[in-house]
């Protein structure tokens, strides 16, 4: 990880800089910072700075380039001052090009120290003359200032880091906590239909009658007990970023990209994928998607290839998943005497799918891009009826993961069920088909 100096830190450097010139007359001033490089392994005694501060300003140090100074590595681990008159310069002959132009005359090279960790130098020199000892006193007492600001700059950086990726892990925390509860909704609304079912049709003295009010009554008290789940954590995005990271005019910004984490699902299976029958985990969910329509007086409409096997490869419980949460909201916004269709496709080579049409409102054009999207309802959050904005986001990452597709269409695609006044919606989901 690069350390880089903030805008405040390179304010301070050329205040104290531009001290230095009109206090003590200083013709040439210049803060480096070390700079390690993270492409080639560093090597014992070797020192790379980089300037971050000039006086005066117009004067070219090299800023575009790392600039090394091999005559003043032995002193870069000393906490003391080096004096190089314009005598020396004479005799190394051998300085580089860069070393050669930046001043003449008598020359300080301090080095910025603060708890043994060498953090850069401070340098500066004039032409006219050489620097008396209260003049050096107080150039130390600048590099000091500067070692510790430095010090803090660098501290602030790293907890500025660590908080930002607190922040990150809290994020990815509370979407996994909603995608949970989410899925945690359709079988706690199916436990709850089934025992609705039974209790009317067992007679009333029918002794298995009370077992079945017992359904009912815990599924109540455990969709009460979500609610103020949900209440509990709805954090806005203010609660979750309490504070503003300032980045801007640094001078040298390293950016880290968080690669999204793959979705979890309750039964921890979404990593595994595998050849299956598409009929094996539709049928479940249609079980539970004819009860539902029962209890609700909608027709479900169901037209699936029994006697072909559709294998497809992919991952069962994700495709459950994905499954779920699309026939439970063509069942959710689908109003009383309304029709739902579900049907197996064979519309693209090398993939096997599920349409789900509905003959509901449908979705405006100008929601329809904004579809998977987490949180986002479009005219449905002006409604009464419930919903997260969660379920086609889970259903799109999943289908992503297991290399399948999703489609929507509104007016809906089946000429079965639709018509001017309930132009509906039809959803196809395909996986790749098995070889």
């Amino acid at each position: 990880m690069i350390i880089s100096a903030s805008s405040e830190f390179v304010a301070l450097c050329r205040e104290q800089l531009a001290l230095l010139a009109t206090g003590l007359g200083a013709s040439l001033s210049v803060v480096y910072l070390t700079q390690e490089l993270a492409d080639v392994p560093s090597q014992a005694g070797e020192a790379k700075l980089i300037p971050v501060a000039v006086y005066p300003e117009t004067t070219v140090v090299g800023f575009e380039h790392q600039i090394a100074l091999p005559s003043v590595k032995p002193y870069l681990l000393s906490g003391s001052s080096i004096s190089i008159n314009s005598q020396s310069k004479q005799e190394s002959a051998n300085q580089t090009e860069q070393e050669e132009y930046l001043m003449g005359g008598d020359q300080i090279v301090l080095p910025l120290i603060h708890d043994s960790v060498m953090m850069g130098l401070l340098v500066t020199g004039r032409d006219d003359r050489s620097w008396s000892e209260s003049e050096r006193s107080q150039i130390e007492r600048i590099g000091k200032t500067l070692a510790i600001a430095c010090i803090m700059d660098r501290r602030r950086t790293w907890l500025a880091s660590q908080l930002h990726q607190h922040q990150i892990m809290q994020e990815r925390q509370l979407d996994l906590m909603d995608n949970l509860l989410h899925q945690f909704r359709n079988p706690l609304t199916a436990l709850r239909t089934f025992g609705k079912l039974l209790t009317k049709r067992l007679r009333p003295k029918d002794a298995n009658q009370e077992v079945a009010l017992s359904i009912v009554r815990e599924s109540d008290r455990l969709k009460e007990l979500l609610q103020k789940f949900d209440e509990a954590i709805d954090l806005t995005t203010e609660d979750l970023l309490p504070a503003k990271l300032a980045v801007q005019n640094e001078v040298e910004v390293e950016a880290t990209v968080e690669e999204s984490l793959p979705l979890l699902l309750l039964n921890g299976a979404e990593q595994e994928v595998v050849d299956f029958n598409l009929n094996d985990v539709l049928q479940p969910l249609l079980i539970s998607a004819k009860a539902i329509a029962q209890e609700r007086r909608l027709q479900l409409i169901v037209e699936v290839d029994y006697h072909n096997l559709l294998l497809v490869r992919g991952n069962p419980q994700g495709l459950r998943e994905v499954l779920s949460n699309i026939i439970d909201n063509a069942l959710k916004y689908t109003p009383p005497g309304g029709k739902i269709l579900i049907e197996s496709v064979r519309d693209k080579a090398h993939f096997l799918g599920i349409a789900i049409s509905d003959n509901g409102p449908g979705v405006p054009q100008q929601d329809l891009e904004h579809l998977g999207e987490r949180g986002y309802r479009g005219v449905q959050a002006q409604t009464k009826i419930p919903g997260s904005g969660l379920g086609l986001a889970i259903a799109k990452q999943l289908i992503e993961q297991m290399q399948g597709e999703m489609d929507v269409f509104s007016p809906a695609i089946s000429l079965n069920i639709k018509s001017a006044d309930t132009p509906g919606t039809t959803f196809v989901v395909r996986l790749p088909a098995a070889k």
